[in-house]
């Protein structure tokens, strides 16, 4: 375990902004002797803590039940009960229970394919929407400076575009919008393969697609496959003969993908049941 002398205050607030799983552990309450006071919080990941709710086994129990949640991605809250004495173990022999609230991190991913103008464009716009976005580019020298400030920004030389799309997680979202149309076939390609994509989108004209498709049904790809492809994106902007700024089409390609994504709630994410927290606080 790899303790960071980061305080959770400043550790939460960075692991939301860079969308990375994460969990808050909260002592609500306290019995008898116990290490710390109810208030006092902890944040813990796959692989560091920090801060602390006073160490010993109650604490290293925590932080297991907390990584336990993690690596299932149960997402919400749950209530853990530590009887120091019993339990943990602890000769203070007190009562405390944790509140453990599971950020699994952000859930959508979107990969982009493209550093020039439009790609630019909607990786800015990206920034405020929960979602980790990996951007490619075959060019080494394509990223701009300010791609570096970017949360939940990840950008990378990919001059194999196969290896690109090889490592991108299931569910992923990818826009190809590269600078050469070759490579934009070969990404195309590439993605079908994998036939666990949440969806795709080209940039392009109506005739770049057909010409495409006529290709990779050449090299495959059936007619249900090549119907999950969105050419052209941004059609709201520039597909119909109206704004083609690289803004527009950028605001229309996001505006496209909001439905696909989807953030629906689920029951398990609605916290804890009113009566239990009535059984704690009474």
């Amino acid at each position: 375990m790899s303790v960071r002398p980061e305080p959770w205050h400043a550790a939460l607030h960075r692991l939301q902004r860079e969308g990375q799983p994460h969990v808050l552990a909260t002592q609500v309450t306290s019995a008898g002797s116990t290490p710390r006071e109810p208030g006092a919080r902890m944040v813990i990941t796959a692989d560091a803590v920090f801060d602390t709710l006073g160490g010993g086994n109650f604490e290293w129990q925590t932080i297991a039940a907390a990584r336990e949640r993690l690596a299932s991605s149960e997402a919400g809250m749950s209530l853990e009960a530590f009887s120091l004495g019993g339990r943990s173990g602890q000769c203070c022999g007190g009562f405390v229970n944790v509140l453990l609230e599971v950020f699994p991190g952000s859930q959508a991913s979107l990969a982009v394919f493209g550093a020039g103008h439009v790609g630019q464009e909607i990786v800015r716009l990206s920034a405020p929407l929960p979602w980790r976005v990996v951007w490619h580019d075959s060019r080494d020298d394509a990223f701009p400076d300010w791609a570096a400030d970017q949360p939940r920004l990840t950008y990378r030389h990919a001059p194999d575009p196969g290896a690109a799309v090889a490592a991108l997680p299931a569910g992923c979202h990818a826009l190809v919008l590269t600078h050469d149309h070759t490579e934009d076939r070969t990404l195309i390609d590439a993605l079908l393969h994998r036939d666990d994509m949440g969806s795709i989108g080209l940039i392009g004209s109506r005739s770049k697609w057909a010409s495409f498709r006529s290709r990779l049904v050449d090299a495959g790809h059936d007619e249900a496959a090549l119907a999950t492809v969105r050419c052209p994106i941004g059609t709201a902007a520039g597909g119909t003969g109206g704004d083609k700024t690289p803004y527009a089409i950028a605001l229309a390609a996001l505006a496209e993908l909001l439905p696909l994504v989807g953030h629906g709630e689920r029951a398990d994410q609605r916290g804890l049941d009113p009566a239990e927290l009535r059984q704690i606080f009474g």
